[in-house]
């Protein structure tokens, strides 16, 4: 096999056995790689109606085509399970270099199943594959971890991804940490990895990543990295800023939601942004494998700015210096929460990669607490603190509970739709599926819809229109049109997933006709890009089929009543209001489903799927 790796390490972690079998040739031509690769195994080896905590759940780890070879931003693996946090499909994305280093030891995917019988680390070193005990590493925060298993191994760019205490206390929302700081977040990937007593994999490979078409290759490769390097987004504003220069733009647009979406613009906004950040926190920006983007943020916590906030609980946790924040971490430890104080903004980010946390499901969740609290629905008899709007120091000492299982900690790790739930309020949870919105107004139309059919709960990476519709390309009242756009940009998405590309590069002006060659002459297959489209459209339709086995139904593909019925009640986008019920029918229609949002046979038919 060219681009693909051709083979895939299965470890039975009940068992103890490790073994190695040839990736599946025609699944891998049919959903490319990565992302839908690993749910094509999902589908066929787990049953969806499983508890995602019990050792019948697998946990997926897999690189695509385009992984660890030269295209620009070929960094990345997918974390695939049924999530903790929504009983869902989930298919987690993260960049760094620990997907490269997987293919250079010659593997397309680690499937994980079973549950150790005590704390195991797997060291993958090319063919050589150890089950290591990790008992002296359980506790141990993310970076600890990282450094540990280095010394340990020896080996000269071994790469790490593991999960923090977090993870461990089964936080439902715990990710999994590669490289100190990328993150396999939401959905809860790490939380499964902490159910099979898996701490870490780490991995150090020798190899390359061989294609099948050399010249072909770097032709098509050169013609990405010279769109994306010249694009005022990725060659500009990202590597300047990262996704943190944003935040201004969807705040004066009205696209910023704030204090649990009550409103759509957060008036300390300016506090937490970019440009106040520049000149006293920021160090540096830093890319994963093989970007020309360098989005990501070196930042630190210089003089008196490093003594605010400091709990001495678990002073190893304290942190002046990590990465961060990009736009949904200043988002969800700032303005959802109404904090305008960058000093906690940062120590509440590098606290989530320590600890293993999803950064936007864990603000998010705090959120929702803050307004329980304000509404008198708790109170400080149950949160130990008060939790008010605005207040940086319940922010920050909730995250550290949250990572370690303690006080009100416990009931925030459940994520904020069991929370609510759980006091009687599930109306304040703002989310789909179990899974909290992101840092996108959901009121724009085209985000009602992509937000309310997204197959792992609220995502706004499976199709993002609030970028148009904020800067008026697309008319953020308007639903007509919006279900073609979010179909499209759900198949699509879905193919950059399975190549191991980074969703940057779309935003560097790339579509499917640059992908498509870079994979053909990759792998050899002679992909179209009609051809590549429907694989995404194949995947897309793969893992409905999967969350409809699991339980859920077209009443899932729904929005909180604050979205539907509350206008957002000032600033720009005043008055607007979702309306899903609008653009439903049309999307199911678009995607050949049933009036129950059921794929087809005719659909899963044309797809090859059945």
């Amino acid at each position: 096999m060219y681009g693909w790796a051709g083979k895939v390490l299965r470890v039975d972690l009940s068992r103890r056995e490790v073994t190695v079998e040839p990736t599946n040739g025609a699944w891998a031509r049919a959903f490319i790689g990565g992302r839908g690769l690993a749910a094509r195994y999902l589908y066929e080896e787990v049953d969806p109606r499983v508890d995602p905590l019990s050792p019948e759940n697998k946990l997926i780890l897999a690189t695509g085509p385009l992984t660890g070879t030269s295209a620009s931003c070929g960094a990345r693996y997918m974390a695939v399970t049924k999530g903790a946090l929504t009983g869902a499909i989930t298919t987690s994305n993260s960049g760094g270099h620990w997907g490269p280093e997987l293919k250079f030891a010659g593997y397309d995917m680690v499937i994980l199943e079973g549950r150790a019988e005590r704390p195991v680390y797997l060291w993958i070193y090319d063919d050589h594959v150890e089950i290591r005990d990790a008992s002296h590493l359980w506790g141990k925060i993310v970076s600890e971890t990282e450094e540990l298993i280095k010394e340990e191994t020896g080996v000269p760019g071994t790469k790490v991804a593991c999960i923090g205490p977090a993870g461990e206390h089964l936080v439902r929302f715990a990710n999994i940490m590669n490289d100190k700081h990328r993150a396999a977040g939401r959905s809860g990937v790490g939380c499964v990895m902490g159910s099979k007593l898996v701490k870490a994999v780490a991995v150090r490979g020798t190899g390359g990543v061989q294609v099948a078409d050399p010249e072909g290759f770097m032709q098509a490769v050169w013609s990405q990295k010279q769109k994306v390097k010249s694009s005022p987004i990725t060659g500009g504003t990202f590597p300047r800023f990262g996704t943190h220069g944003v935040l201004m733009v969807m705040n004066e647009g009205g696209g910023h939601p704030t204090r649990n979406f009550q409103e759509a613009q957060f008036e300390g906004a300016y506090k937490i942004s970019a440009d106040a950040t520049k000149d006293t926190h920021l160090i540096r920006n830093k890319a994963c494998f093989a970007c020309t983007i360098a989005c990501g943020r070196v930042t630190h916590l210089p003089g008196e700015h490093a003594d605010k906030y400091l709990v001495t609980t678990h002073p190893r946790n304290w942190h002046i210096a990590g990465e961060g924040p990009e736009y949904e971490g200043a988002w969800a430890m700032g303005s959802v929460c109404g904090v305008d104080d960058i000093d906690a903004v940062l120590k509440g980010g590098y606290l989530c990669n320590d600890l293993g946390m999803d950064v936007v499901t864990m603000g998010a969740t705090v959120a929702a607490a803050m307004e329980m609290f304000e509404k008198g629905f708790i109170t400080e008899k149950e949160t130990g603190m008060a939790m008010p709007f605005g207040s940086a120091e319940a922010l920050v000492a909730m995250i550290e509970r949250t990572g370690y299982g303690e006080g009100f900690g416990r009931e925030l790790g459940l994520g904020s739709h069991l929370l609510t739930t759980k006091y009687g309020h599930p109306e304040l949870f703002m989310g789909v599926k179990g899974q909290e919105f992101a840092a996108h107004e959901p009121r724009l139309q085209g985000m009602s819809l992509g937000y309310a059919t997204s197959n792992r709960g609220a995502c706004h990476l499976r199709s993002t229109t609030s970028g148009a519709e904020i800067s008026g390309r697309l008319n953020p009242y308007e639903t007509q049109g919006k279900a073609a756009i979010v179909k499209s940009n759900q198949d699509n998405n879905a193919v950059v997933d399975a190549s191991g590309l980074c969703m940057f590069v779309g935003l560097g002006g790339l579509t499917m006709d640059d992908y498509t060659p870079m994979i053909r002459a990759a792998t050899g297959i002679d992909y179209t890009s009609e051809s590549a489209v429907s694989a995404g459209e194949r995947i897309w339709n793969l893992e409905r089929l999967w969350n409809l086995k699991a339980g859920f139904t077209a009443k899932d593909d729904t929005l909180p009543d604050r979205i539907l019925k509350e206008a957002i009640p000032k600033g720009p986008t005043q008055g607007l209001i979702g309306k899903l019920g609008e653009m439903l029918p049309e999307y199911y229609q678009l995607r050949g489903w049933s009036e129950q949002g059921e794929p087809t046979a005719a659909k899963l038919i044309e797809l090859g799927i059945l």
